[in-house]
Order: structure tokens, then sequence, then C-alpha cells
């Protein structure tokens, strides 16, 4: 985070309070004149969401019946880098191939706002929204994350792993695989990264180090599968136990439809958790639109949308205090208590497992994931 300078001047903390509060509201007038202006607008423009990821699908179509705007939908299976580059490719264009909002990874919440490619904005749930998965200032937060799971075949696994350690296990052989290849794949260095943790090693190069002797000790025992797990290789048989995000492992489970059958787990310790943000491009055609989204997805509405297509919406802990998640939604997810111990390592820490892991997998573990 930029630090922030102390200013004394009179006219330049009149600045700021203004600027405070032409970038949050909670106010039903206020909210009412964003419908407006919103609608005068007539449209948004977003990018990078599938229908299918996290329930986005029902989330368009649920604004769009709301509010009455089009929603114009650019490059659906785009990534975190090429929403930045569409910002910077079109800041002088007001048609349709300027996006208004963007949904990245968190690395690239910091970065866009260094680069002066975002806007701030907060939502009227601002304080429920913790304040590690957002930037002071509101130009980038939080929306949904995931934590990493034991997608389990459970017609061949009859005794499922609860934790790290039981990965260990002998009767776990040829049986344990990575979602990715841990020399390249952000979700498989997380799971290396998540495995160092859940041995007492502090997040961040010690343990990636501790996770790279994890992989190791599980390589040698005869229970890594140096195959990348996919719904496929999980029904299959051949990658009978994947260490996968929580909400790719239950969208399989109910693809699958009980053939095989699935269990979903999360470890009882070193509950790892990776979240996407929210922002408000700076050059935004529509920005009364795109602060509407943004209320719509931060609402409680929005937010169970986001949990019915499986992904923790980052009010969850909020929503769930509050008796606002149906029992129905519940039911078909890991308990809830699970996710209170979620850990969310930061940018630096993710960045030192990263290079450790990335670096010494070959030399450590050996094992020629493909």
């Amino acid at each position: 985070m930029k630090s922030v300078t102390r200013v004394i001047s009179a006219s330049i903390a009149t600045l700021m309070s203004t600027t405070a509060l032409m970038t949050s509201f909670a106010a039903a007038d206020s909210m009412e004149d964003l419908v407006k202006a919103a609608q005068a607008e007539g449209e948004l423009t977003t990018i990078a969401l599938p229908h299918d990821w996290c329930g986005y699908g029902d989330l368009i179509e649920g604004f769009k019946a709301k509010y009455g705007l089009k929603v114009n939908e650019l490059n659906p299976d785009a990534g975190s880098g090429d929403e930045i580059e569409a910002i910077k490719a079109n800041k002088d264009n007001k048609g349709p191939q300027a996006p208004d909002v963007i949904d990245v990874g968190l690395a690239f919440g910091p970065s866009s706002k260094a680069e002066g490619l975002i806007q701030p904005y907060k939502v009227a749930t601002w304080d429920s929204i913790p304040d590690s998965a957002k930037d002071a200032e509101g130009y980038w937060y939080g929306d949904y994350y995931g934590v990493l799971s034991f997608e389990v075949n459970t017609d061949i696994i009859k005794n499922v792993p609860k934790d790290w350690a039981d990965l260990q296990k002998p009767e776990y052989a040829n049986s344990v695989a990575l979602a990715g290849d841990p020399r390249a794949s952000n979700a498989a260095i997380i799971g290396v990264h998540g495995a160092g943790i859940s041995t007492g090693a502090k997040p961040g190069a010690e343990a990636g180090e501790a996770g790279l002797k994890f992989f190791s000790d599980l390589n040698k025992a005869g229970n890594f599968v140096p195959v990348i797990g996919k719904a496929a290789s999980l029904a299959q048989g051949s990658t009978p136990i994947i260490i996968r995000w929580d909400y790719l492992a239950l969208a399989d489970r109910d693809t699958l439809k009980g053939n095989p059958p699935v269990e979903v787990v999360v470890p009882q310790s070193s509950v790892l958790a990776g979240v996407y943000v929210q922002a408000i491009s700076a050059y935004a055609p529509h920005p009364n639109a795109a602060k509407l989204w943004m209320e719509y997805l931060y609402s409680d509405e929005g937010q169970l949308g986001w949990l019915k297509g499986y992904c923790h919406p980052i009010r969850f802990n909020d929503l769930v205090k509050n008796g606002k998640v149906p029992q129905d939604m519940l039911d078909k997810l890991p308990p809830a208590d699970a996710y209170s111990k979620a850990y969310f390592p930061t940018l630096d820490e993710q960045g030192a497992a990263k290079e450790v892991i990335t670096k010494k997998w070959d030399e450590v573990v050996g094992a020629n994931v493909q």
C-alpha cells in the first residue's frame, strides 16, 4: 500500500473530505440517484465473466432484469492480464470495446491502482468487507474467494483424508495430485504453499521450502501422482484425490452427478484462501452503471449469487453471522466454520513462496507434472 502523506492545509483537507463522500454512499436517496444516472447511460460493459464461473450467468441476468440495463460482455474467457490490457488499449474509446469494470486476481488490484487504471468507489456494504481484502481508499476490493480443498473420488477412496498430514499415509498410494504444474500453475503453487503452512512454517519463502519437502516426502512414499488433476482424471481414477480450489471441486461434484461420488473436504489446518478483486476502470464509459454493478454485487443478493456458484463471497462470514445464507445453500457446502479459519496470504508472501517453489521443484521434488 502506498503511504498516505499527512497534510495540514485546510483546502486540501476539504478536498479529501469531498472525495471521500463522492466515493461512497449508503443513503437511500443517493442510491435512487445512482440508479437513475446508470439507467440514463443505458448499458454496462464487462469483461472476462464466463457464465459458468461463480454463478456469473445468473448474476448478469439478475442485474439486467433488476435495473433494465444492457450488459455488453467482452471476451468471457480472458485472463486478468487481458482485462488490464483492454483498459490500456481503450483509454480514449467510449465504444463497446472499453470495459467499465474488471474482475481480476489480487495482484492486479494494487498494480492497476499504481498505474492509474482504476478509480475509487466504496459500496454501501463497505464496512463488512474485511480490511485485509480491500484497498483503504476504495480503488479495489475483494469479491469472492476459494480455499484449497481435497476433491475425493469416494468410489476409490473409502477413508477420506481430513487434513494435509493424512495425505502422507500409505493407504493413499498413487492417489494424490495437484491441479496444475507447480513450476508454472498458480493453483498448484498455492497447493504446495498450503501444504507448507500446514507444517507450521511461516507463510512465504519458509512455507515454500516446507511445502517442497512435504511433496518430496509424498513423492518418495509413492503417494504423489505427477498428473494434472481434473474432473476427468478424478472420474477415471488416475487421480482420486486432487488438491483443488473448493469452488471447482464442488462444481465437479455437481457435474459428475454421483458417477463417481465426490466428497469435498476443507483441510482442518492451513485453510489457504485465494481472492479475486473488483475495480472500476478509470476510463469507464459508463461510470454510474459501473458503480451500480458494484452495489449489486456487494449487496446480500449479489453475494448469495456468487455463493450459489460455489465461490465464497467476501462478505460470507458477515452473511452467516446475520443468518442471511439459506440453509439449502449451506447444505451444499463444506461446514461454514471451516471458512472462518481461512488465511489470505499477502502479495509479498505469495511472491516469496512462488519464487522458491518454481525454482526448486525439480531439484527438491523431481516429479515432472504433466
